[in-house]
C-alpha cells in the first residue's frame, strides 16, 4: 500500500467516524463535527505542504553546496604554463617520429594531435572560450509532485 492509498484509508476513517459520532449525537452538533474534521484535513494539508517546502529547500541547499564545493574556474596560470611546456616538450620527439616515419604526412598528424590536446585543455580551463556557455537551469516544475 502506498503512501498516498494509507492516508486515503485514514482519511476515509476519520469521516467515517465524523458521521458515526453525527448519528449517535444528532443534529445539533452538525456543526462543531464539520468543523473538527475540516481541522483535521486542514492540518494534514499544512504537514504535506510543509514537508513539500522542506524537500524543496533541502534540494536547493544541496544544489548550492554541490555549486560552492565544485570550482568555477581550474585555470591558473601555473597550470596552463606547465602544460604548454610539456606540451612542447613532447613536440620534438612526436615531430621527428612522425616526420621520420611517414615523412610531412606524419609530422601533420603530430602536431594535429598536439593542436587537439591543448585546444581541450585550453577548453577545460576556460569555459566558454569555444563559445559554449553553461547556464543554470531553472526548474519551474520542482514544486509540483
Amino acid at each position: 500500500m502506498s503512501g498516498t492509498d494509507a492516508r486515503d484509508t485514514e482519511l476515509k476513517k476519520e469521516l467515517d467516524a465524523t458521521l458515526r459520532a453525527r448519528r449517535d449525537l444528532g443534529d445539533d452538533y452538525d456543526s462543531a463535527l464539520v468543523e473538527s474534521f475540516l481541522e483535521k484535513i486542514d492540518q494534514r494539508m499544512d504537514t504535506a505542504v510543509e514537508r513539500r517546502v522542506r524537500r524543496q529547500l533541502a534540494e536547493q541547499q544541496m544544489v548550492v553546496a554541490r555549486d560552492a564545493r565544485s570550482p568555477k574556474s581550474t585555470d591558473s596560470w601555473g597550470e596552463r604554463f606547465g602544460f604548454g611546456i610539456v606540451s612542447l616538450v613532447l613536440a620534438i620527439p612526436l615531430s621527428g617520429i612522425g616526420g621520420g616515419v611517414a615523412g610531412l604526412p606524419g609530422l601533420l598528424v603530430a602536431w594535429a594531435g598536439i593542436v587537439g590536446v591543448n585546444a581541450v585543455q585550453a577548453a577545460r580551463t576556460t569555459p566558454g572560450l569555444f563559445g559554449r556557455h553553461r547556464t543554470a537551469r531553472r526548474n519551474d516544475d520542482a514544486w509540483e509532485d
